[in-house]
């Protein structure tokens, strides 16, 4: 048992069993900060925060400068506020800073010292949490959790090594060199690609299948925990050891030579695997050295470019949110084994010019374009296909027939209400998307309260400000308005009604307006009327492009279909859109029309979702051609429920989109829209290319406003 007030020892690093990827870019981001730290994806329960905690026990002690706040080693010229540190310094354990998904941006860089101004009058620096992981690791759990601004300012001072505060009369940089380490389970949402790109190594782990790795695992949790000390102490030596290695590998960084040839061979293997930018090739480069380093080697070699790619890359071949991050080994093994050409000495071209060979020709499998970029030289693409352009783009998608997107080649019936007369009398497919397009802005109208994000204005912890709370009315965690606050202050003692100096009365707080993050619950007519017309690819092409916009914005979305008899939530409202995109790609088509059941299980997802959080809004989308033919007076029963649309969802804001083709329509997707006060675009209208934004009231009219963006 521990004693009272003794501190249970941290689960020792050395005793993590079948983790062997993320132990390795976890000990090569301490042995190399620069390489800039560690993104671990992974589901729950995978040790992801214990490996996180383990690493911070096995890091060499710093030696840090007396007095300095920043923590800031005396042996490096250093620009630090509370430097030149000339004196004796000190030593400390390795810190880990751990930030929580709630943090407020001045917790985060620090801000103005509200005790000092207000009763000293002095304009002081509160050093933050970016001030305290100086020279240590700052540990964000769920990061993809975190608003998008706090993880805009990780990521900056983790590219820059400072942190520069200039705000509410601070001004403010000091050094902020640290190891960023975030851990998140994908099924609650994925990072935006451009910050997945900041992130220098990425891991994913998962549980071992393996049952006598598991049972292992299980063992040594349940030794740690009858009896913490005693499972710790049996790893101790072995810590200690892990800890002489790092401070010898870090030494050792120095001295690794990374010549000419193997540095091509970085920027061929970045190159082969098409990442954007050139971040790829630093990281991998910086990666492959530390590992060298780790190994005890004074050159990097294929194993170390090897290993350093696996680590460095697959988040960064992201075309669009929802490709899976992943290397092809075999890839990157025929990548590594080519043989570089040698350039002459002194980097000039050879005499007969730089695009011949010595025998006067080229390849007989390379040529070159009307642009003169090579081709057929480079190695195919990880999927075995030739030059095919990423998904995600809108261009990249050439023009296919419906057996191309899966749709099945069946007759479409005279009529939707004719009744079946067997259960192979309604054939039921899977038709697939194509590469989703920018889509449409939708968006609330009015001001909500909800949570931070990018679709719809509302009144946010973060934004512009549009005036000040009553005294004493403020919300929780609202910014102090400091201009308010000194003329309150200057108010009250030209009234001659108390001291001098500012006093709590005297506080006013912000009101900021950004936009939030709403739900946006889809609602997808799967049923043979459309299906049959070949229309499902391109209704999953829209909601896909919907899905990806709901991305963008930083939604919770959910996905709810009706098809055959009835409706079914096929995914919850969440913050994976790749979950919803997953959904997408795996839902049938075919049967009857069960359009009253689709708008009523619609209703009842808003509303329960409604009592978990008041805040948020919701903008339903309704992907529909109108038509109902399943059960008796479907589309009477359809159209009481639109009736009753805006008593039964009071606080949603509807979009009807067409799906309805043809030459000769009957607009019962228009008329549906109308009983509903939603808005009506068409489905070929859902691309944003070429149109206007349309912000939907709770009328159902739209207004022009600026360009979709």
């Amino acid at each position: 048992m521990t004693a009272l007030g003794q501190r249970t020892p941290t689960y020792p690093f050395t005793a993590l069993v079948g983790a062997d990827e993320l132990t390795t870019a976890l000990l090569l981001s301490a042995i190399s900060p620069e390489i800039g730290g560690v993104l671990v994806r992974g589901e729950k329960g995978t040790a992801k925060s214990t490996a996180v905690r383990a690493l911070a026990a096995v890091l060499p002690e710093q030696h840090v400068a007396l007095g300095c706040r920043f923590g800031c080693d005396p042996d490096r010229a250093e620009d630090c506020p509370d430097g030149p540190h000339d004196g004796p310094g000190t030593t400390r354990p390795a810190r880990l800073v751990e930030l929580p998904v709630g943090a407020t941006e001045d917790r985060v860089v620090g801000s103005l010292d509200l005790r000092r101004a207000l009763g000293e009058g002095e304009a002081a620096y509160q050093p933050g949490l970016l001030a305290e992981a100086h020279r240590g690791i700052l540990y964000v759990d769920e990061v993809n959790l975190l608003h998008d601004h706090l993880v805009d300012v990780l990521l900056d001072a983790a590219a820059m090594g400072r942190n520069t505060v200039e705000r509410d009369g601070v001004s403010i940089s000091h050094p902020a060199r640290i190891t960023l380490v975030g851990t998140m389970n994908p099924e609650e949402g994925e990072l935006r690609p451009q910050l997945l790109d900041r992130f220098g190594l990425t891991v994913h782990v998962a549980a071992s299948r393996d049952p006598r790795e598991r049972a292992e695992v299980v063992r040594r949790r349940l030794a740690a925990d009858a009896d913490p000390v005693g499972f710790a102490a049996g790893y101790e030596r072995s810590e200690v050891e892990l800890t002489e290695r790092i401070a010898a590998a870090r030494a050792g960084v120095r001295e690794v030579v990374l010549d000419e040839r193997t540095l091509r061979t970085v920027a061929r293997v970045c190159a082969g695997f098409d990442v954007d930018g050139l971040r790829a090739d630093i990281v991998t480069a910086r990666t492959a050295v530390a590992h060298a380093a780790w190994q005890g080697r004074t050159h990097v070699t294929r194993e170390d470019i090897r290993a350093a790619a696996l680590l460095a890359l697959p988040h960064r071949r992201r075309r669009s949110p929802f490709d899976a991050p992943g290397l092809d080994e075999d890839l990157l093994d025929r990548l590594l084994d080519e043989e570089p050409e040698d350039d002459p000495p002194g980097g000039d071209e050879p005499e007969d010019g730089p695009d011949e060979q010595p025998d006067g020709g080229r390849p007989d499998d390379e040529q070159r374009d009307g642009d003169g970029r090579t081709t057929g030289g480079p190695p195919p693409t990880p999927d075995g296909s030739d030059d095919t352009p990423p998904s995600g783009r809108a261009d990249s998608a050439p023009e296919a027939s419906a057996e191309d997107h899966g749709v099945q080649d069946e007759p479409a019936p005279a009529t939707d209400d004719t009744p079946p007369t067997g259960a192979a009398a309604a054939p039921v497919g899977t038709a697939s998307a194509q590469a989703p397009y920018r889509a449409r802005r939708l968006e609330l109208a009015g001001v909500g309260s909800g949570p931070s994000g990018r679709r719809s204005p509302a009144l946010t912890p973060r934004g512009r400000v549009v005036g000040t709370h009553p005294a004493g009315q403020e919300p929780a965690g609202a910014p102090v308005h400091l201009t308010a606050t000194l003329r309150a202050s200057a108010a009250r003692r030209a009234a001659r009604t108390g001291p001098a100096r500012v006093t709590g009365d005297d506080l006013r707080h912000a009101v900021t307006r950004g936009r939030e993050a709403n739900l946006v619950l889809l609602a997808v007519d799967a049923s043979g009327s459309m299906a049959a017309r070949r229309r499902m690819g391109e209704v999953k092409t829209a909601v896909l492009s919907l899905l990806l916009d709901a991305y963008q914005r930083r939604d919770r979305v959910g996905l709810v279909t009706f098809r055959g008899a009835q409706a079914e939530v096929a995914l919850p409202p969440t913050s994976s859109v790749d979950a919803a995109a997953a959904r997408l790609a795996q839902l049938p088509h075919g049967g009857r029309t069960p359009l009253a059941e689709g708008l009523t299980q619609v209703a009842r997802v808003v509303a329960r979702e409604q009592v978990r959080d008041r805040h948020q809004r919701a903008l339903v989308v309704v992907v529909t051609d109108g038509r109902a033919t399943a059960g008796a007076d479907a589309l009477a029963r359809a159209r009481v429920v639109a009736d009753g649309w805006s008593r039964a969802v009071p606080t949603a804001q509807t979009v009807v989109v067409d799906c309805e083709s043809g030459r000769f329509r009957m607009g019962l997707a228009a008329d549906l829209a109308r009983r509903m006060g939603a808005e009506h675009i068409a489905l070929e209208q859902v691309a944003a290319s070429g149109l206007v934004e349309i912000v939907t009231d709770r009328t159902g009219t739209g207004r022009t406003g600026r360009s979709a963006a």
